[in-house]
């Protein structure tokens, strides 16, 4: 990574940004650090910063729900590395966040040297999950989060907002309102988003959505 790369750390919490500022500017020499405290303003900062490589999210940082703010990041941006933190820390929320494309799954309670790990770890191009943290995700499992990752992973970013939409119960008329586009767009992006997420209804695809919201 180059000397002036920025590196986005998304959380509300002042205190755990401070303390996770301190571990990449120890890993990463010259490193800009940007700080996001929304899942909006993440993603504005990403859209101004094209340089970004590497985000640390906070799993609930506010606009997220459930894996949806990874996996809106990993649809819109999928170059991004992205670094998940939280002080929820199950080994099943760990896994669930490392199949669904996270680069890491850092505890906040970890102190400055494991931090300082999965930060080289990642940076090495691997995974990282802390030590003894067991595998619990089952193959069914496994199988089902891998399969709704990479069909998001294909909608284009105003499909995703679509979807997202759709599983919160809007209908064409609103969404079409909402995005400021024309409904007969939205009627497109229905028909592309069913496509690719192999469902014949929209229920469907947003149940679909529903799941990765849901899960945590």
């Amino acid at each position: 990574m180059s000397h002036t790369t920025p590196v986005i750390i998304a959380d509300d919490h002042p205190l755990f940004r401070t303390a996770l500022k301190q571990a990449v500017e120890q890993c990463i020499q010259g490193v800009e650090i940007l700080e996001a405290d929304s899942i909006g303003t993440l993603l504005t900062l990403i859209d101004k910063n094209p340089s970004v490589e590497l985000v640390f999210l906070d799993l609930h940082i506010p606009g997220n729900q459930g894996y949806t703010g990874l996996l809106q990041v990993r649809n819109h941006h999928p170059d991004l590395t992205v670094i998940m933190v939280s002080s929820d820390s199950t080994p099943l929320i760990m896994q669930r966040a490392i199949k669904l494309g996270a680069a890491a799954f850092i505890p906040k309670a970890a102190d400055l040297k494991i931090i300082e790990e999965a930060i080289a770890v990642v940076l090495s191009g691997q995974t990282w999950l802390p030590d003894g943290c067991a595998e619990v995700v089952s193959d069914q499992e496994s199988h089902q989060l891998a399969k709704i990752a990479n069909q998001l992973a294909h909608l284009t970013p105003q499909q995703y907002v679509v979807l997202s939409r759709i599983a919160d119960g809007q209908l064409n008329k609103q969404i079409a309102f909402d995005l400021d586009i024309k409904e007969t767009t939205v009627k497109k992006h229905v028909s592309a988003i069913l496509t690719k997420l192999e469902v014949n209804n929209r229920t469907l695809a947003g149940m679909a959505f529903q799941k990765v919201k849901m899960i945590h």
